[in-house]
């Protein structure tokens, strides 16, 4: 297995990225980011790419885990917004099928509830003509008993009915890092745990930067024609070091979600309810748990660790309690969380959930181009209207003819299953491989859609090491998994392999307090790290499952 994308490599790639210019430097890992990489390189763009986490580690693995259609932005009018981000999900499950799930949604019509009988039905009607939605998954009216008989958990004093419409759930973790993967094997340096420390100019115009990298501390100089600026929550971090600041200003909103065990939150069916105040949360079912969220509230605090305090917990636990009574949900049935930020666009006099998703992107005097807002789902189109922008300057400078966009038909890392029609049938297929191998169905299964059509590289790597696994204390599954991580997927710390590569850290809490210090123990090998870094890394893993399981008493500045 050749090592393209290998942690072990970190060093290299970054001393690669220094030796001689790019065209386009992009800052920040998330999925705009690793989008807007992909785009500029597959046209022919000398791209890199650099974060200051991991990839993905800030709002991109923190959102509702959905490649919605934007259901929700019907209340705000925003047509377009909806028509397009509902194409957008068709293109993101045919280019990554092994990440992208159909999930039948329920909405529950309650009585005095957001959403009558009449307005849900013309609400999803025009949602389906706007987001252009397959004949098959158009949107379905249910009476009170069959939306019973659908999700037997709802409350029944109020419920009127029910509206029956599809969203698509995926792994944004992976999403992003398959993305980012692909980029890679097309030419694009990435490198994570790399910061920029400060901006470089020549003229008055900005020409790269001074990157810092955050694990070994070495620094380079990353010259680039185009410096864009995608760095999520940290956007206006960038524009204050640029001095270009002015104007529309980002404004951080705080999303929680909690995990409940399916054994105490038995849901059948994905269901989109009222919350008391009028809000509307998920409840989606995954991998034998179920989640429930979002809050979405102001955000002051330390950007790169929003956590959730006892009152976003005890919101999302009344507003599953108002829709599910039955279950009577205590604090302690919750088993992890995460919190993430938005990074909308500031309006005057706006509440957090009226803010518009929509994002924009803003040119600064040094030539520092830099986006902000927008929705996981509508990551290719915002790449898209940046690399036109970038390479609209670049021909204005000299440069040859830039093709148009292509991602719209690039498959994704992992994603070469025979699109979405065929995923179900190369899913067996390597379920019976592995079966042959003697994996079991459960992590043949879990494999095939974490990795698609890199499960073989996975299957390779399981062959090869199974005696090792087990000096290391490790199931054969995981151990394969963590290498794969290592050398294909530059997981560079045991927080990485345990959130972004594999979400287990969300969605099976007990098997990452089980297999913690083996994984670190290997990491710890692997890279050479001595006692006080294998402390260090210890402990941002044991602060990381704190932050998941513990409630802030109260948000903090």
């Amino acid at each position: 297995m050749t090592n393209t994308f290998s942690a072990v490599q970190r060093q290299q790639y970054l001393t690669e990225l220094g030796a001689s210019p790019v065209d386009v430097l992009v800052i920040g890992g998330g999925i705009t980011g690793a989008g807007i990489a992909l785009d500029a390189q597959s046209r022919g763009m000398n791209t890199g790419l650099i974060e200051m986490q991991d990839f993905g580690a800030g709002t991109s693995s923190r959102s509702t885990k959905l490649i919605h259609g934007g259901l929700r932005y019907l209340k705000q009018l925003e047509f377009k917004l909806v028509a397009e981000v509902g194409k957008e999900r068709a293109i993101v499950y045919d280019n990554a099928p092994h990440l992208t799930t159909p999930e039948w949604m329920l909405l529950p019509i309650i009585e005095r509830g957001t959403y009558g009988r009449l307005a849900t039905s013309l609400g999803l009607l025009i949602y389906d003509l706007l987001a252009g939605v397959r004949r098959q998954e158009r949107r379905i009216m249910l009476s009170k008993d069959k939306t019973l008989a659908m999700e037997p958990l709802l409350r029944k004093d109020k419920l009127k009915g029910g509206g029956y419409y599809v969203e698509y759930r995926t792994d944004d973790a992976r999403l992003t890092i398959e993305t980012i993967k692909e980029a890679v094997r097309r030419g694009t340096k990435a490198v994570n745990y790399v910061k920029v420390e400060e901006l470089l100019y020549e003229e008055g115009k900005v020409v790269g930067v001074k990157a810092v990298d955050q694990l070994n501390g070495t620094a380079a100089a990353v010259r680039a024609k185009r410096v864009i600026n995608a760095a999520g929550p940290w956007v206006d971090t960038i524009r204050e070091m640029d001095g270009s600041k002015q104007g529309k200003r980002l404004h951080l909103t705080k999303g929680v979600h909690l995990v409940i065990d399916a054994g105490r939150f038995p849901l059948n069916q994905a269901v989109y309810f009222d919350a008391p105040d009028g809000r509307m949360v998920f409840a989606i079912p995954r991998d034998g748990k179920t989640y429930i969220g979002t809050t979405d509230t102001n955000y002051h605090g330390d950007i790169a660790r929003p956590r959730m305090t006892v009152e976003d917990r005890d919101y999302i636990l009344r507003a599953a309690n108002f829709m599910f009574p039955s279950l009577k949900l205590h604090p302690k049935d919750v088993e992890s969380s995460w919190a993430g930020l938005r990074p909308l666009i500031h309006e005057d006099r706006k509440s957090p959930s009226e803010l518009s998703r929509k994002d924009e992107i803003f040119i600064a005097p040094s030539g520092l181009i830099t986006i902000a807002g927008g929705k996981l789902t509508g990551y290719r189109k915002m790449a898209e209207r940046i690399v036109d922008l970038a390479a609209k300057q670049l021909e204005q400078e000299g440069h040859a003819p830039y093709p148009p966009c292509a991602t719209e038909r690039i498959r994704l890392s992992g994603g070469e299953v025979g699109g979405s029609r065929g995923f179900a049938e190369y899913m067996e297929e390597k379920v019976n491989a592995c079966a042959r191998n003697g994996i079991s169905e459960a992590d043949a299964r879990m494999w095939v859609r974490r990795y698609g059509s890199n499960t073989d590289g996975v299957l390779e790597l399981y062959l090869a090491h199974q005696a090792e696994a087990g000096r290391y204390g490790l199931p054969s599954a995981w151990y394969a998994s963590l290498l794969y991580s290592i050398e294909e997927e530059m997981a560079a710390t045991p927080v990485d392999f345990f959130i972004r590569r594999t979400g287990a850290l969300y969605f099976d809490i007990s098997a990452v307090r089980r297999w913690k210090h083996p994984v670190t123990a290997y990491m710890a090998q692997r890279f050479g790290w001595d006692r006080q870094q294998t402390a260090r890394h210890t402990a941002v893993l044991d602060r990381s499952i704190s932050d998941a399981t513990e409630p802030l008493p109260e948000e903090t500045d």
